[in-house]
């Protein structure tokens, strides 16, 4: 294992200064010799579109977008029979979320609304967006149910109150900010990946105000982020090839570059032992990466047989593994050795 730092040096001097802060930060290189630990189990979906963004219901259901296809899917993994269910023609779902009673909420990125899906009778209810939001992008729920979510062109952040339908939304300070990946941190407030910059947003739930956070790199571009239960924000930068981890409570960042040879993670999932999964697009077959937290290595290495691209990961507490959607038209499930 080596420290890689060379980047420092080559700063301009303004940034280099601008930069001093976060460079508690050290990026490490691992040599890429790692076993693999993790079982995959595939399904071919059975309609062309893109299958991705899944989530598991309380019977166990997968519940998955057919972007391109334009339809939500459900798999059921004991029977291995899937479903498919029609939605409004132009939606192209980006991302979807299954709340308590298991309803299905979906981003419609094509056609400016946020969808329910009645997954009992498949009736379907549109919320539409508000003037300026064109196409949320990734939905999740905060604790009382409602749905903040990123619409990435429209440089909005958003808040769905799902009885009302009332939207509120706040705009990154950075112009084409891209907001992408979301999560909820412990106290309710929202962090946001920004990927058309080098930052990371945090929006402040009850006043819904907007605070966004340097990383350590200018060309950084964090694409997905995941909040381990300390609080600190791992972040994957796609086009530089890093894991990144941000702990709020001092601002420091440190890094790790991903053991391949070129490097672009996309998809993200932390399960409940600190190990925090990771789909490395730049390779095909993709490859998945766990990344131990506590220990700050990584452990495993995947291929992922029909190959590429992990756009997202879902982890199921109920059982351990998670879910991931494939370009190439494949349903997996990753099981933890």
């Amino acid at each position: 294992m080596r420290i890689h730092s060379w980047r420092i040096y080559h700063l301009p001097l303004v940034m280099l200064f601008t930069t001093l802060p976060f460079l508690l930060a050290n990026a490490v290189v691992q040599e890429d010799n790692l076993p693999d630990k993790l079982k995959l189990n595939e399904w071919k979906v059975p309609w062309e579109g893109l299958p991705r963004d899944p989530h598991v219901d309380s019977k166990g259901n997968v519940w998955f977008c057919g972007q391109a296809g334009n339809y939500i899917g459900k798999f059921t993994p004991t029977s291995e029979e899937f479903k498919q269910y029609e939605i409004p023609e132009g939606t192209h779902p980006h991302n979807l979320i299954v709340d308590s009673n298991d309803i299905v909420w979906y981003a419609g990125n094509r056609n400016a609304h946020i969808g329910r899906l009645d997954t009992n009778n498949g009736q379907i209810k549109q919320y539409p967006m508000p003037e300026g939001i064109k196409d949320p992008h990734t939905l999740v729920f905060n604790r009382e149910g409602n749905i903040w979510f990123t619409a990435q062109q429209s440089n909005r952040i958003g808040l769905l109150n799902v009885q009302s339908g009332k939207v509120l939304s706040v705009t990154p300070t950075t112009a084409n900010a891209r907001p992408y990946g979301i999560k909820i941190d412990a106290q309710g407030n929202p962090w946001i990946a920004l990927f058309g910059t080098n930052k990371l947003a945090r929006v402040d739930a009850k006043t819904m105000t907007i605070n966004e956070v340097n990383l350590p790199r200018p060309n950084a571009r964090p694409r997905r982020l995941e909040i381990d239960p300390t609080g600190n924000i791992w972040y994957v930068d796609y086009p530089e090839g890093y894991l990144g981890r941000y702990t709020p409570t001092t601002k420091e960042f440190k890094e790790w570059k991903l053991p391949s040879k070129n490097p672009r993670p996309y998809g993200t999932a932390l399960d409940n032992n600190n190990q925090l999964w990771l789909a490395d697009t730049g390779e095909v077959p993709n490859i998945i990466f766990a990344f131990n937290t506590e220990k700050e290595k990584f452990t495993s290495k995947t291929p992922v047989p029909s190959g590429g691209n992990i756009r997202y990961m879902y982890f199921n507490n109920m059982d351990g593994s998670f879910w991931f959607g494939v370009d190439s038209g494949f349903i997996d499930q990753g099981i933890p050795k």
